[in-house]
Protein backbone atom coordinates (compact mmCIF):
# COMPACT_ATOMS: atom_id res chain seq x y z
CA UNK A 1 0.00 0.00 0.00
CA UNK A 2 1.37 3.60 -1.07
CA UNK A 3 0.09 7.05 0.58
CA UNK A 4 0.14 9.74 -1.43
CA UNK A 5 -0.11 13.12 -0.36
CA UNK A 6 -0.47 16.29 -3.00
CA UNK A 7 0.33 19.85 -2.54
CA UNK A 8 0.95 22.73 -4.94
CA UNK A 9 -2.81 23.71 -5.51
CA UNK A 10 -4.10 27.48 -4.73
CA UNK A 11 -5.73 30.38 -6.69
CA UNK A 12 -3.96 31.51 -9.54
CA UNK A 13 -4.94 33.77 -12.48
CA UNK A 14 -5.89 32.72 -15.98
CA UNK A 15 -2.03 32.05 -17.88
CA UNK A 16 -0.55 31.54 -14.91
CA UNK A 17 1.24 28.38 -13.84
CA UNK A 18 1.37 25.87 -10.50
CA UNK A 19 3.14 22.79 -9.72
CA UNK A 20 1.32 20.12 -7.95
CA UNK A 21 3.84 17.71 -6.07
CA UNK A 22 2.80 14.30 -5.11
CA UNK A 23 4.82 12.80 -2.01
CA UNK A 24 4.42 8.76 -1.56
CA UNK A 25 5.23 7.37 1.56
CA UNK A 26 7.25 3.59 1.30
CA UNK A 27 10.48 2.38 -0.54
CA UNK A 28 8.55 0.89 -3.85
CA UNK A 29 6.97 4.17 -5.35
CA UNK A 30 9.89 3.41 -8.06
CA UNK A 31 8.01 0.37 -9.20
CA UNK A 32 4.49 2.23 -10.08
CA UNK A 33 3.10 3.85 -12.81
CA UNK A 34 1.61 7.14 -11.48
CA UNK A 35 -1.47 9.62 -12.88
CA UNK A 36 -2.81 12.74 -11.71
CA UNK A 37 -6.55 13.31 -12.50
CA UNK A 38 -9.14 16.06 -11.67
CA UNK A 39 -12.69 16.35 -11.17
CA UNK A 40 -15.22 19.46 -10.88
CA UNK A 41 -18.02 19.28 -8.46
CA UNK A 42 -20.74 17.14 -9.62
CA UNK A 43 -18.34 16.17 -12.64
CA UNK A 44 -17.21 12.66 -12.77
CA UNK A 45 -13.06 12.58 -12.26
CA UNK A 46 -11.23 12.48 -15.87
CA UNK A 47 -7.78 11.89 -16.86
CA UNK A 48 -5.06 14.37 -17.34
CA UNK A 49 -1.65 12.65 -17.21
CA UNK A 50 -0.15 9.91 -16.64
CA UNK A 51 3.50 8.45 -16.15
CA UNK A 52 5.28 5.17 -16.17
CA UNK A 53 8.10 4.12 -13.50
CA UNK A 54 11.12 5.57 -14.84
CA UNK A 55 9.48 8.39 -16.63
CA UNK A 56 10.17 6.91 -20.13
CA UNK A 57 6.39 7.15 -21.01
CA UNK A 58 3.97 9.69 -20.64
CA UNK A 59 0.49 10.29 -21.84
CA UNK A 60 -1.62 13.16 -21.51
CA UNK A 61 -5.64 14.21 -21.92
CA UNK A 62 -6.02 16.26 -25.17
CA UNK A 63 -6.97 19.05 -22.82
CA UNK A 64 -3.34 18.93 -21.13
CA UNK A 65 -1.28 18.43 -24.06
CA UNK A 66 1.30 20.98 -24.48
CA UNK A 67 0.69 22.71 -21.38
CA UNK A 68 0.79 20.54 -18.51
CA UNK A 69 3.55 18.36 -17.78
CA UNK A 70 4.34 15.59 -16.19
CA UNK A 71 7.68 14.21 -14.06
CA UNK A 72 8.70 11.93 -11.20
CA UNK A 73 11.92 11.69 -8.95
CA UNK A 74 12.05 8.43 -8.00
CA UNK A 75 14.99 9.48 -5.15
CA UNK A 76 12.47 11.42 -3.62
CA UNK A 77 9.52 9.49 -4.00
CA UNK A 78 7.89 12.55 -5.24
CA UNK A 79 5.71 13.39 -8.84
CA UNK A 80 4.43 16.68 -10.29
CA UNK A 81 2.15 18.16 -12.82
CA UNK A 82 3.98 21.16 -14.26
CA UNK A 83 0.55 23.08 -15.27
CA UNK A 84 1.42 25.99 -17.44
CA UNK A 85 -1.10 28.79 -19.39
CA UNK A 86 -3.40 27.59 -17.40
CA UNK A 87 -7.59 28.36 -18.14
CA UNK A 88 -10.62 28.95 -15.78
CA UNK A 89 -11.56 24.98 -17.04
CA UNK A 90 -8.99 23.67 -15.20
CA UNK A 91 -10.44 24.46 -11.98
CA UNK A 92 -10.65 21.27 -10.13
CA UNK A 93 -10.03 19.31 -7.55
CA UNK A 94 -6.18 17.17 -8.32
CA UNK A 95 -5.51 13.52 -7.51
CA UNK A 96 -2.51 11.95 -7.90
CA UNK A 97 -2.89 7.94 -7.87
CA UNK A 98 -0.35 5.22 -8.32
CA UNK A 99 -1.02 1.42 -9.48
CA UNK A 100 1.15 -0.82 -10.61
CA UNK A 101 3.10 -1.62 -14.04
CA UNK A 102 1.95 0.00 -16.92
CA UNK A 103 0.56 3.56 -17.37
CA UNK A 104 -3.18 3.04 -17.94
CA UNK A 105 -5.92 6.40 -18.40
CA UNK A 106 -8.75 5.15 -16.80
CA UNK A 107 -9.87 5.99 -12.85
CA UNK A 108 -10.83 2.60 -12.49
CA UNK A 109 -7.55 1.34 -13.21
CA UNK A 110 -5.66 3.06 -10.45
CA UNK A 111 -5.24 1.26 -6.65
CA UNK A 112 -3.93 4.02 -4.72
CA UNK A 113 -5.49 7.60 -4.30
CA UNK A 114 -4.34 10.90 -2.89
CA UNK A 115 -6.85 13.44 -0.78
CA UNK A 116 -6.26 16.20 -3.74
CA UNK A 117 -5.83 19.29 -3.64
CA UNK A 118 -7.29 22.15 -5.40
CA UNK A 119 -6.50 24.34 -8.27
CA UNK A 120 -8.96 27.77 -8.85
CA UNK A 121 -7.96 29.61 -12.18
CA UNK A 122 -9.72 33.11 -12.01
CA UNK A 123 -10.71 34.87 -15.30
Amino acid sequence: QVQLVESGGGLVQAGGSLRLSCAASGRTFGTYAMGWFRQVSGKEREFVAAINWNGAITKYADSAKGRFTISRDNAWNTGYLQMNSLKPEDTAVYYCAVRLYTVKTQEYEYDNWGQGTQVTVSS
